[in-house]
Formats: structure tokens, C-alpha cells, sequence
């Protein structure tokens, strides 16, 4: 491969590696840059994506697929399913999790099902409906599970707070699913005749169990790293090879960038200018450049208002792609099935639509 063609396949881990080194004009490298990467997080994204890939080559996502289309008649209800799959374990497993593991669930579906043209607008509601659903619980996702350690509430005073927009997005989540997802589909045998290797799930379902727990912070990301990577590598190296390790680059430079440019005084100064009183509309802003994560850990540092910061960086993660970098796991996921990047330009305008409404929601509060 050479490098244009490296370049037009990952290009979203190159403009991020762009933006490091542009930033590193402001920010000179340090070991402050190594400080800036969280590196659970990258930890996690590891293990899952090894685990899950795992259960793919066992087979165990052919099988599922082939019972759950026999159970259904309608793209509606296909559809239906796998985007609320993703709503509501999110709210339990965080939205990256979700992502990572019903996706691909997502893409051997629709393919079985020969509704292989669904694929594109399934993902991206998908990906809404986990960063959408995510935002109920203090666990759903990281800005919540910081922002819950800040406030002073317990888990029903914090639901209630993003309760309103929870329950807007997931009514119009399945509006559109339902508009959109007229048609019958087209019943396939069931051909597959693989031995079915009890051992091997078994063996993926305690690491997937392992990385739940450590997503719950019930197990050191790092004992969770060193038992998934020293398994793997013995009993199943071929795995090794089928991680995303350009995505995970993606997010170190993320990472990088956002502490550099957060350090930068002018940049401070203009945040707690434009932040008092405003939280939610600079939040939701900052969220679309940083991503929701950062701008969170950001603004905290402006403002107590918390109630408002988590609305608005929950609402944040709507619009670009880097606004909640969730969105970077299912656009991989994608561009690793289908070319083309009216992928971007889809899922802008779709979370343009959820951004406005979720806006008129809270106007409507006021």
C-alpha cells in the first residue's frame, strides 16, 4: 500500500496526527503529551475489539443472525432491533462498548438478510442511539461518570436530568427507523454448517465478561490488558491481526491534540469568557471540535453548573464525527465494508436533525 492510498484509508487517523503536529508549534512536546492519553480507554478499545473479534471467527454471530431471521418478516423490525440494541445496552456497558459489539452484529444481519443497502443508515443510527442512550445513566458514558462524581446526586437526581432528552431521542429514534425501514426481507437458509467450537466462545465470552467488569471499574484496566493480550497471543494469535490498531492510533492523537490546545492560556480565557451562563450552548460547541469527553473535563474547571454541562455535552456528542469519539469505532467499522465517504456526509446530516431536535427539546423547557 502506498502512501495515498494509506492516506484515503485512514484518513481521519491522519488529520489527527495533523493536528498533533500542528499543535505541537504551540504545545512543544513533553511528557505532558503522554499525560494527555487515557490510556484505559485505549486499553479497552484493545481488549474489546480482540474479544469481539473472537466471537466473529467463532461463528456465534452467523448463528444468532440465522434464528433471529427466522423470528421476523419486516426490514421494520430488523431494523428496529439492532438500533435499539444499541440505545439501551448502552446504557449499561457505555456507548463504545455497545458500538463495538453490535455493529458487526449489525453488518452480518443486514448481509444474511440481503439488506445490504440498509447498511449505511443502520450504522449511523446506531451510533446515535449509543451516544443518545448512553446519556441516561452516570456508567452510559465517561462524561457522565465524571460529571456524577462533581455533582451532588444520586442516580435517580441524575437521570432525572437528561430523562427528557432520553426519552425524545428514543421516540424519535423509532420514528425514523420505522420511516425509513419499509419492505419485507427475503428469507435465507440456513447453510451454515460449521462445527460449533463451545470452547473457543466460552474462552471469548469470559474476556468480553472481563472487559464489562473493567468497564465498570470492578478490575484494573491493566490486569484486564495483561490476561486479554497474554491469552490471545497463546491461544488464539491470529486475532492479533485483525485489531484496529490505526483506530487506536486515531484516538492517542486525539487525545494528544486536545491537551494540547486545552493548556493554552488564550484558549482558557476565551472558554471561561463565552462558558458562564452558557453552559449548555458552549458545551455542545466545544463538544463538535474536542469531542464531549474533553470538554467536559474542560469546562468543569469554568463552571459548578453541572446539571447544565451534562446536558450539554450529552447533546454534544451529536453533529461532527470527532464530537463523541465513539462515532470513530462504527465509522471504521463501515468504511471497512463499503468505500465511498458519503458515510460523512449522511451522519452529519442525521445528527444535524437529532441536534435540532434535542435543541427545541430543551428550548421547550425553558
Amino acid at each position: 500500500m502506498n502512501i495515498k492510498e494509506f492516506i484515503k484509508k485512514e484518513l481521519t487517523l491522519c488529520i489527527s496526527f495533523l493536528l498533533v503536529v500542528l499543535s505541537a508549534f504551540v504545545t512543544p512536546p513533553s511528557y505532558a503529551y503522554f499525560e494527555s492519553i487515557d490510556f484505559r480507554v485505549i486499553v479497552l478499545l484493545f481488549c474489546l475489539m480482540g474479544t469481539v473479534s473472537g466471537f466473529r471467527q467463532t461463528g456465534i454471530f452467523e448463528r444468532t443472525a440465522n434464528y433471529f431471521l427466522s423470528k421476523v418478516s419486516s426490514q421494520k423490525s430488523v431494523m428496529l432491533v439492532l438500533v435499539l440494541l444499541c440505545f439501551f445496552s448502552s446504557m449499561l456497558i457505555t456507548n463504545d462498548v455497545a458500538l463495538i459489539t453490535f455493529v458487526p452484529f449489525a453488518i452480518t444481519i443486514l448481509t444474511k438478510a440481503k439488506m445490504r443497502n440498509k447498511l449505511k443508515f443502520v450504522i449511523i443510527l446506531q451510533t446515535i442511539a449509543a451516544n443518545l442512550g448512553s446519556m441516561i445513566t452516570p456508567i452510559g458514558n465517561p462524561q457522565n461518570l465524571y460529571l456524577y462524581s462533581l455533582l451532588n446526586t444520586d442516580m435517580t437526581g441524575f437521570m432525572r436530568i437528561t430523562f427528557p432528552y432520553w426519552t425524545v431521542s428514543l421516540i424519535t429514534l423509532c420514528i425514523i427507523t420505522v420511516i425509513f425501514g419499509k419492505g419485507s426481507i427475503e428469507k435465507t437458509s440456513s447453510d451454515n454448517k460449521e462445527k460449533k467450537d463451545t470452547k473457543k466462545e466460552v474462552f471469548y465470552f469470559i474476556l468480553f465478561s472481563l472487559c464489562i467488569l473493567t468497564v465498570a471499574h470492578l478490575i484494573d484496566y491493566r490486569v484486564t490488558f495483561l490476561i486479554c493480550l497474554i491469552s490471545i497471543a497463546i491461544f488464539d494469535r491470529s486475532i492479533l491481526k485483525k485489531i484496529d490498531y490505526c483506530l487506536l492510533l486515531t484516538f492517542v492523537c486525539f487525545f494528544i491534540f486536545v491537551g494540547n490546545i486545552s493548556v493554552i492560556s488564550s484558549v482558557r480565557g476565551f472558554i471561561a469568557s463565552v462558558s458562564d451562563g452558557h453552559e449548555i450552548i458552549t458545551s455542545a460547541a466545544l463538544s463538535q471540535i474536542i469531542s464531549n469527553v474533553p470538554a467536559a473535563i474542560l469546562l468543569s474547571g469554568f463552571t459548578d453548573n453541572y446539571e447544565y454541562l451534562i446536558i450539554g455535552v450529552n447533546i454534544g456528542g451529536l453533529g461532527t464525527l470527532i464530537a463523541s469519539l465513539a462515532s470513530l469505532i462504527s465509522y471504521k467499522f463501515y468504511t471497512a465494508e463499503e468505500k465511498g465517504n458519503k458515510y460523512l456526509i449522511e451522519f452529519t446530516l442525521f445528527n444535524i436533525f437529532f441536534l435540532a431536535v434535542l435543541g427545541i427539546t430543551y428550548l421547550l423547557q425553558l
